[in-house]
């Protein structure tokens, strides 16, 4: 099993994480009319599909112990928290799009992601040590900073429409998502989002431990699974538009099942790297209190994607515009701290 054996190296898998992770969410916009709810299955195959080709190729060769060497002789209570991990995951990332769908990636990564950083952080130190406390938590509380600016520019930017009194014949339109409902969905998101990562550290401890590709193999299993379960609520209760039927997948075009495979593949390609990075030897290893950190930077990189690209706070009023750029401004700082942690160690 390939694993980093220098400090940089793994520094430099969390900043891949950091990029993929923050960028996977574009296959959904590009999808356009193409609901989260049917972009699920797509993107479940190919992060299912990408575990596959990274298990029994990078995770197989230049090492005596391969993947499956590893995966048949690890505690079955190993796989079942790797597995729990997972399908804590699928339920945070379906709430996570439903935020973006409804508020858009500027607001739903930063509260769900940035969130689930702070609690991942807490948590992941809580069970396995590493790094500065000091500049670990500092960086949290940053963090947590950044996602109440964020809540409040949402809040200011959301526009209130007012329903008209005069009884008219034509058919109302239908009302505007709440602001209320984005920050919601995303705080509900970060919650979880926050509670899959100490879920795969505990699967890794056993006495023997479960290496990066096997429990990342399992995760992704528990994705596909898991998907075809909770998705039966989103179809049925959607949170904006009309109830779906599972049938309503094939409708798709085969360029909106091709993106929501490669955010499936681009998601997992920043996990198994995020995995790898917090599997490092003693001398080169990062914690996964500081991958998990730095992985959850996407929260920043997507703020930017909504941003610069999608221009979703385009037509905000100018104190809006100034506070998410403040929020962005705190997630670089608080995430510079968490950086740092590992290099003060006490």
């Amino acid at each position: 099993m390939a694993i980093p054996t220098t400090y940089t190296a793994a520094v430099l898998l969390c900043v891949l994480t950091m990029i993929l992770w923050g960028s996977w969410a574009n296959m959904l916009k590009l999808g356009g009319k193409w609901r989260f709810e049917l972009f699920c299955y797509d993107f479940a195959i190919g992060a299912l599909l990408c575990a596959m080709i990274a298990s029994f190729t990078v995770g197989t060769y230049g090492s005596e112990i391969t993947f499956l060497d590893n995966l048949t002789i690890v505690r079955k209570t190993q796989i079942l928290f790797g597995f729990a991990g997972g399908a804590v995951f699928t339920i945070a990332n379906m709430l996570l799009l439903a935020a973006i769908s409804v508020a858009g990636l500027s607001v739903a990564f930063p509260i769900g992601i940035g969130l689930g950083l702070v609690i991942g952080v807490v948590w992941n130190y809580a069970i396995k040590p590493q790094g500065n406390p000091l500049y670990l938590f500092s960086g949290a509380a940053v963090v947590m900073t950044a996602i109440v600016v964020t809540a409040l520019a949402h809040r200011i930017a959301t526009p209130k429409v007012k329903r008209p009194t005069k009884v008219s014949s034509a058919p109302l339109p239908p009302p505007a998502p709440s602001a209320l409902k984005g920050i919601l969905l995303s705080v509900f998101a970060g919650i979880l989002m926050g509670s899959f990562y100490p879920l795969v550290e505990l699967g890794k401890e056993g006495d023997i431990e479960m290496g990066p590709y096997p429990i990342g193999f399992v995760f992704a299993c528990a994705i596909f699974g898991m998907t075809f379960l909770f998705n039966l609520y989103f179809l049925n209760l959607p949170v904006q538009g009309k109830p779906l039927s599972i049938l309503d997948y094939f409708s798709g075009t085969t360029k909106q099942h091709l993106l929501g495979w490669g955010g499936g593949a681009m998601w997992y390609g920043g996990t198994i790297s995020n995995f790898v990075a917090a599997s490092a030897p003693a001398e080169a290893n990062v914690g996964p209190a500081v991958s998990f950190a730095l992985g959850q930077g996407a929260a920043l990189v997507s703020t930017l994607w909504g941003l610069l690209v999608w221009k979703e706070f385009a037509k905000a009023p100018g104190k809006a515009k100034k506070l998410i750029w403040l929020a962005v401004l705190l997630f670089v700082g608080g995430l510079a701290l968490i950086s740092i942690a590992p290099l003060f160690k006490k």
